[in-house]
């Protein structure tokens, strides 16, 4: 199934995704509504959840703040696909169970608003019929996603 793309541009910093006034708010439930205000003041009214957001080089740059992924996850969003990511952004949301896939082609091939399938276990998007191959992640931190995030995933280990 296609799901809608949110497409943003080199170096999104985590303050423009969850400027760092809102981090006082009590949880990531009431943090989500401020959601790349600064860059879409009503990205958190319009995003459905399964859509996709699309971004160019080292998206999530900045802070270390686990709740940048945190509120995009708490949106629904299905992915982060980008051409690189900022290595803590990306440690952060596998941690908390949102993937986030490395894909250097798909960028200059989707529109904002336009439509994207993504096939996490082959590691493709897809986009207008065109299949792009992306870093398909390893089977060990598939089973972390898969169980909502890292300590999910410890938790169901112990089990």
């Amino acid at each position: 199934m296609a799901n809608k793309v949110w497409k943003f541009h080199n170096d999104v910093d985590t303050d423009q995704i969850i400027a760092s006034q809102y981090l006082l708010l009590p949880d990531i439930e009431a943090m989500k509504i401020y959601t790349f205000e600064s860059l879409d003041p009503d990205f958190a009214k319009k995003v459905t959840p399964g859509d996709i957001v699309v971004a160019s080089e080292n998206f999530g740059c900045g802070s270390s703040r686990e709740q940048a992924p945190s509120v995009l996850k708490a949106l629904g969003i299905q992915a982060v696909i980008a051409k690189s990511f900022a290595r803590i952004f990306y440690r952060n949301s596998i941690n908390i169970g949102l993937p986030v896939i490395v894909c250097k082609d798909l960028y200059d091939h989707v529109e904002d608003g336009g439509m994207a399938e993504l096939d996490l276990s082959a590691g493709t998007v897809t986009v207008d019929g065109q299949s792009f191959t992306c870093t398909k992640l390893p089977e060990y931190m598939q089973g972390i996603l898969n169980a909502g995030g890292l300590i999910a995933s410890l938790n169901k280990e112990e089990d």
